[in-house]
């Protein structure tokens, strides 16, 4: 007669197969409270200092509220710009073999590796009015419309300098999508009669749409933030080409720390709604593209 005995577990214990959950959870959690929720909640308590009334007034103070204006605007500008030439970038390098594909590749993480500051100074000194691409811009509107096209120091110089150092989010996010999506499904498009833009619509871009709103929140959050790259081609005119992070440094600077707070938690509510807005979006595309699979 053989025994045979069972080790059991009690009820209340269950086997994980990562060993230290309870204690890298609790790093995880104590690296995320020191490192961003304890700033945000002293940023949130030093605004509350002000009172309602301030914190309205700052807001709404004309010179501010411009630069709200202007940084949203820019940033969704720029996102939306990326989304197409962006995603045009990634399908190049993964459908297409060419002589420098490494090396192109290798380029679209430049804006990672370059410090802003350098970025911002290389755009001014190109697009400036007497930089190589400023003065072409500059002859070209005189002689379409009589007055020179400035990109530097102008709101398109904002837009310029967001598309540069965001654009690697959505490139990096949509690539291995595509690289994983089989030509094999456009090439059953094309057998069925469907053209390149109903192949593109209907098989391609359900696909990576997930990927596409993944990348667009990344590239909104760096625009929304961005200061070294900017400051150097925005010129900072007030009521011109001031960006909000520049009006913070700059209540900073006159030792206004709860009116910098004030502006820094507004600019932050508006883009966790947006955030907020593209990753729900995203969750009910994926799970839409789920139950269609299953």
């Amino acid at each position: 007669m053989t025994a045979h005995t069972s080790l059991q577990l009690p009820p209340n214990k269950k086997r994980r197969i990562m060993p230290f959950f309870g204690l890298s959870l609790g790093i995880s959690v104590f690296s995320l409270s020191l490192l961003v929720a304890l700033p945000f909640v002293m940023m949130i308590l030093t605004t509350l200092d002000m009172g309602l009334s301030d914190i309205i007034n700052t807001i709404k103070e004309p010179q501010v509220f411009f630069a709200i204006k202007l940084s949203l605007s820019m940033a969704i500008l720029a996102t939306l710009t990326n989304l197409i030439f962006g995603t045009l970038i990634a399908w190049v390098l993964v459908r297409y073999e060419f002589w420098g594909k490494s090396f192109i590749n290798a380029l679209v993480d430049l804006p990672f590796a370059l410090p802003t500051a350098v970025t911002g100074i290389a755009l001014a000194t190109l697009y400036a009015p007497n930089g190589v691409f400023g003065q072409i811009f500059a002859k070209l509107g005189v002689a379409l419309a009589g007055e020179p096209i400035k990109i530097a120091f102008t709101p398109i110089g904002i837009w310029l300098a967001l598309v540069v150092v965001s654009f690697p989010f959505i490139v990096r996010a949509v690539q291995p999508v595509l690289a994983e999506l089989s030509v094999e499904f456009e090439e059953a498009a094309a057998v069925m009669g469907a053209n390149r833009l109903t192949t593109f619509i209907k098989v391609i871009l359900p696909e990576i749409a997930p990927a596409m709103l993944i990348g667009a929140g990344m590239m909104f959050a760096r625009a929304t933030g961005e200061y070294g790259s900017v400051i150097f081609i925005a010129g900072n005119i007030p009521m011109q080409s001031e960006i909000l992070p520049l009006i913070i440094v700059s209540k900073l600077e006159q030792f206004d720390v709860a009116g910098a707070s004030c502006v820094a938690l507004f600019m932050l509510l508006v883009s966790l709604v947006v955030l907020f807005a593209i990753n729900f979006a995203q969750w009910k595309l994926s799970a839409r593209l789920g139950a269609k699979t299953n």
